[in-house]
């Protein structure tokens, strides 16, 4: 006789393994952090759905939460169960997976991670979910899927357009390529990808980005190991179109990993010495590996590993980019797992950390320079708030206004909001030393 496999403590099935994932990112690892090693131990053959179902569970699960909720007598309490009812939920409302088997396999993966006991409930959940599909799809479209400190937050900063916005969040965001100008021109890059039969169309408001309109392996996209291009952001890549002329100067890319925008400040601008700033060294390597791929030369960079809050150049800068670490609130669509990975009490350390390091770097700039300071996040604390604060303290500053048909003016910069088809949450403004 045959010995069931989870009974050997062997073989888990693709939902348990899903499972897993899930549950080390509800105890607060970041999905980076563990992918590699949990997508390791699924089949080939499996991996692309075990990556649907992760990225889809994540994404709606404050939504399914929501749906959830009210289906109980009373609350679970028990994360195993809790997470395998949102994934067999999420299969059933958001997948093309057949009900039957997504209902075998989620009690089974239930079965498997020692909640036997409960595997009724879920099997009995996920069968009503069947007959009331239209339902309880509606609740799952309605909800604005956030944890509550951050719709709180949100509907704050945003009113009138929070609705539009929370629905923004919820969407995939595009595959966007920065294409290496001193290699190829956009319009050639278009060509080789429409002779390759790959569909793509450009970017609107960046003038060397591209939208692949279909899923793709990167590396495996012509020009990747030439170093013809980077995957970026749409709205990343309006950065080098807003700094001026650095051909000869000397430029700081303050918390610079994993080096986007310093690889395009060097296919753009010839700079005297651009020293790239991080604190991570791991992710510093990146920016090598990088500049490498996409052959540019280093002998003018220098990268350093150090902390943006106390390092002290050795000569002022004539231009600073300083991308602040941030909630990151405005890539969740890119990265899902910050829906439970941020706390509200995260922010405030975050916009203190902020103040640290704009204040360290502005004394690293010469008289008449510029520091363009940008975040990845879309509450106006980090972004709005943080620059009138600035403003506040510093009669040494005039903010240089960015005239742009793109994103939201506010009272000092720009603040783009993530948008189907297009880029990510971005805030801009570009500040002047006067004295």
């Amino acid at each position: 006789m045959r010995q069931s496999p989870h009974a050997s403590g062997k073989t888990l099935n693709l939902r348990a393994q899903v499972v897993k994932t899930l549950l080390a990112v509800q105890n607060g690892q970041s999905l980076a952090s563990v992918l590699n090693q949990h997508i390791n131990i699924v089949s080939g053959k499996d991996r692309a759905l075990y990556h649907e179902l992760v990225l889809g569970c994540l994404r709606q699960w404050h939504s399914l939460k929501q749906l959830t909720l009210p289906l109980l007598a009373k609350p679970l309490e028990n994360q195993v169960v809790e997470t395998c009812l949102y994934l067999g939920l999420y299969q059933l409302l958001c997948t093309r997976v057949a009900a039957h088997a997504a209902i075998s396999e989620t009690v089974e993966a239930t079965k498997q991670l020692g909640m036997e006991s409960l595997s009724g409930v879920v099997n009995a959940i996920l069968r009503r979910a069947t007959r009331e599909t239209e339902q309880f799809y509606d609740v799952l479209e309605q909800a604005h899927g956030l944890p509550s400190w951050l719709f709180k937050r949100l509907k704050k900063d945003w009113g009138d357009d929070f609705e539009a916005l929370s629905y923004e969040l919820k969407q995939v965001a595009p595959l966007t390529l920065r294409v290496n100008t001193l290699q190829v021109s956009r319009d050639e890059y278009l060509e080789i990808l429409e002779d390759e039969g790959i569909e793509a169309h450009a970017c609107e408001l960046s003038n060397v980005g591209i939208v692949l309109d279909e899923g793709i392996h990167v590396p495996s996209l012509p020009g990747f190991e030439a170093g013809g291009f980077s995957v970026q952001d749409e709205h990343a890549q309006l950065c080098a179109q807003l700094l001026p002329d650095l051909n000869g100067k000397f430029v700081i890319d303050a918390c610079a990993a994993p080096g986007g925008k310093t690889a395009h400040i060097l296919e753009k601008y010839q700079p005297k010495k651009l020293i790239a700033l991080d604190q991570d060294e791991k992710r510093l390597k990146r920016v090598s590996e990088n500049l490498e791929r996409l052959a540019l030369s280093e002998k003018h960079v220098e990268i350093i590993t150090a902390d943006a809050v106390q390092w002290t150049s050795p000569e002022l800068a004539d231009c600073i980019v300083l991308d602040a670490p941030c909630s990151a609130i405005g890539v969740i669509r890119r990265h899902p797992d910050i829906r439970l990975l941020r706390q509200s009490g995260d922010i405030a350390k975050t916009v203190q950390l902020q103040k640290q390091i704009l204040e360290n770097m502005w004394q690293q700039l010469k008289v008449g320079g510029t520091l363009l300071y940008i975040t990845c996040s879309i509450l106006k604390v980090e972004n709005e708030q943080q620059m009138v604060d600035f403003f506040a303290h510093h009669t040494d500053a005039k903010e240089i206004k960015i005239d742009a048909d793109w994103g939201i003016e506010q009272l000092h910069g720009r603040q783009l909001l993530p948008q189907t088809g297009h880029g990510d949450g971005f805030f801009y403004c570009r500040i002047q030393k006067t004295a």
